[in-house]
């Protein structure tokens, strides 16, 4: 019912920013817990971030703890993620994720709670 569509994807030199959108299509998400998620050829999907569904709770991975920003408009049906000082190690396909949130849990970071998902963009960080 729900199409998620990513788009910001390129390619920067290391210590640059890209932004990253995911926009929902079909239907107002803002019931939707989201994340975004990025995988490389041989790996596990990683996860990345997360936000709650009304925006107020974040969660980040480690690796990407102070230089990346989730948020989330409920009006315009978009996440966002804000990637600042561009590692090449943070090269990879990058997917947005979406599920109907719950109060019991605010926040989803495994793949396998997520039932909605993007068709995922490039990110590439030269080094």
């Amino acid at each position: 019912q729900v199409q998620l569509e990513e788009s910001g994807g390129g390619l920067v030199q290391a210590g640059g920013s890209l932004r990253l959108s995911c926009t929902a299509f079909g239907r107002t998400f803002s019931n939707y817990a989201m994340g975004w998620f990025r995988q490389t050829p041989g790996r596990e999907r990683e996860f990345v971030a997360a936000i709650s569904r009304s925006g107020d709770i974040t969660r980040y991975a480690d690796s990407v703890k102070g230089r990346f920003t989730i948020s989330k408009d409920n009006a315009e049906n978009t996440v966002y993620l804000q990637m600042n000082n561009l590692k090449p190690e943070d090269t990879a396909v990058y997917y947005c994720a979406g599920r109907t949130a719950y109060y019991s849990t605010p926040y989803y970071i495994r793949p396998v709670d997520y039932d909605t998902w993007g068709q995922g963009t490039q990110v590439t960080v030269s080094s």
